[in-house]
């Protein structure tokens, strides 16, 4: 805002300055009365005021708020229940359990923790191709070129021009050239080059407060095509991985409908001989039909993943040659980092996308009350008219003037009132914006940590299904080849383990997309890639 007391110190300077001059030109006046001297002495205090007075204008502070950071939340957790230091998954991924690591950073490619070269290859090339990251990169150019367009108020605006004209004056009202080669001439040629310099002093900071809205609008562009590739590459790796889970779902359930399918023929033949109910065969021809019916689903779903796939990295779907990855070669990544809490704020590009639409509302509350208020205008002029090219810049051609304007609102139906308000009130809808982005970013971490640690239990649940639905179909052979046991308990056995591997697929799926959507819950690492990084 204004400073009254800034105003109140210049005053008193131009006040004694005046004093001063008056009373040293009172004594030059009794001394020797000097008209010459009495001019300078007249024009040296009006330019001393004058300076004076600009400089008093041009330091004075920008109206309007000035922005400050909202204060990072005061919570210590992510939420109410403790975080569980390991979560152990025995027999996964090398057998390694994962653990968390409180306050570890972000790694800039934490992708490439799963080792997989198909995994890598597909975010390079979405990096590369995605039309919707190379939009959010053109419209961050267009904001930065807006910013570079509105820094150039604070400059003088230089403008030249030429114009060529043949006229003829008016004989009886007209005026006529004065040149000494020329008289009474009424119809003439004039040439006139000149040079327009004109300037707007930022006195109430509209023009400063205008360029921090437009940077202000910069980085929030910025921060939201950040939000566009960490959320490109979450997609493209929990993509990849429901791909890679889809296609091995398919593969045991195509071996669990030819074991059923065996069972529906032995029960078949059984029944024919009379050593099996007709109930029973049906009840068998129903589970074949059954396990028959899932095979669709999961074939839609994997065309489906393989058209987002080719989309997410520049493709039609008619020209996808889509890097497949292997679910069982993918790794687990050992230790999960869970950011602080205090640094969540700052790492989550949603977060700082809605901070920099907080701080342009907060500008453009200051630009509001500047149109308020009157504005000045500097201009001066100079240039030659002649009658002739070759007279263009020969004595007496030339013209010059020196100008200055002062505008100021008085009656505009009390449309720069309300505009006022409503950019108050737009200031709070932004703080509230905020506010609800942080709540989200909060309960977006937290998911994803109970999302982690309940997977991971599921884990562990299909693991042992799995090991005990082996095991049983492990005896069920040797009691087979032994004699002991029928066709049909090893086809149950066998038809089991098929399931139990399904199962088993499904969480393991689960556990590789929770850890990717960790690392985007937590800002994605963008602060440790240069081609990303501002240290603003």
């Amino acid at each position: 805002m204004l400073n009254p007391r800034r105003y109140a110190s210049v005053h008193s300077h131009i006040v004694r300055l005046h004093r001063k001059l008056r009373t040293r030109a009172a004594r030059t006046r009794t001394a020797t009365p000097d008209p010459q001297r009495s001019r300078r002495l007249r024009a040296g205090w009006q330019i001393s005021a004058t300076a004076a007075l600009a400089a008093g204008l041009l330091s004075a502070c920008a109206v309007g708020p000035d922005f400050t950071k909202p204060a990072v939340p005061g919570a210590a957790d992510y939420s109410a229940r403790p975080l569980a230091a390991t979560i152990a998954i025995p027999g996964i991924a090398g057998g390694e359990a994962q653990r968390f690591v409180a306050g570890r950073d972000v790694s800039a490619d934490w992708w490439r923790l799963f080792h997989s070269k198909a995994l890598d290859a597909l975010i390079e090339r979405a990096l590369r191709d995605n039309p919707d990251l190379k939009a959010a990169q053109a419209a961050l150019r267009v904001a930065r070129e807006n910013v570079l367009s509105q820094r150039g108020v604070y400059l003088p605006s230089v403008s030249g021009g030429f114009s060529a004209q043949r006229q003829k004056q008016s004989t009886i009202l007209a005026p006529v050239p004065n040149y000494p080669t020329v008289s009474s001439e009424f119809q003439f040629d004039l040439f006139t080059p000149q040079v327009a310099v004109s300037y707007v002093p930022d006195v109430f900071g509209l023009n400063r407060r205008t360029v921090e809205s437009a940077e202000a609008q910069e980085q929030q562009t910025r921060f939201q095509m950040i939000a566009t590739y960490d959320t490109l590459v979450a997609n493209v790796v929990v993509a990849a991985i429901q791909e890679a889970a889809l296609r091995a779902q398919i593969d045991a359930t195509r071996r669990l409908v030819r074991l059923n399918s065996d069972m529906a023929g032995i029960l078949r033949e059984q029944y024919s001989m009379g050593y099996a109910s007709g109930l029973d065969s049906a009840a068998q021809e129903s589970q074949l039909a059954q396990v028959e019916a899932t095979l669709p689903p999961l074939r839609k779903a994997l065309a489906q993943q393989d058209d987002l796939l080719a989309a997410l990295t520049g493709r039609f779907p008619n020209q996808a040659s889509v890097p497949r990855l292997d679910l069982a070669s993918l790794r687990l990544p050992r230790d999960l980092p869970v950011s602080l809490p205090s640094a969540l704020v700052a790492q989550r590009p949603d977060v700082r996308a809605a901070r920099a639409n907080l701080h342009a509302a907060s500008a453009e509350i200051g630009i509001a009350i500047a149109h308020r208020l009157p504005s000045i205008e500097l201009t001066a002029n100079a240039g030659s008219t002649a009658l002739a090219m070759s007279q263009v810049f020969t004595s007496g051609t030339g013209f010059w003037s020196l100008g200055g304007s002062v505008t100021a609102p008085i009656f505009q139906g009390g449309q720069l009132l309300h505009q006022e308000r409503a950019a108050k009130a737009a200031y709070r809808q932004a703080a509230e914006q905020y506010r609800s982005t942080v709540l989200a970013a909060f309960q977006n971490v937290a998911d994803t940590l109970a999302a982690l640690a309940q997977d991971a239990r599921g884990l562990q649940a299909a693991v042992k299904a799995d090991d005990a639905a082996k095991l049983t179909l492990t005896l069920s052979q040797r009691q087979a080849r032994d004699g002991y046991a029928s066709d049909l308990s090893l086809l149950n056995a066998e038809q089991a383990y098929q399931q139990a591997a399904i199962n088993l697929i499904q969480a393991q799926a689960n556990r590789y997309a929770d850890t990717a959507a960790l690392y985007q819950a937590l800002g994605g690492g963008w602060w440790n890639r240069a081609d990303l990084r501002n240290d603003d």
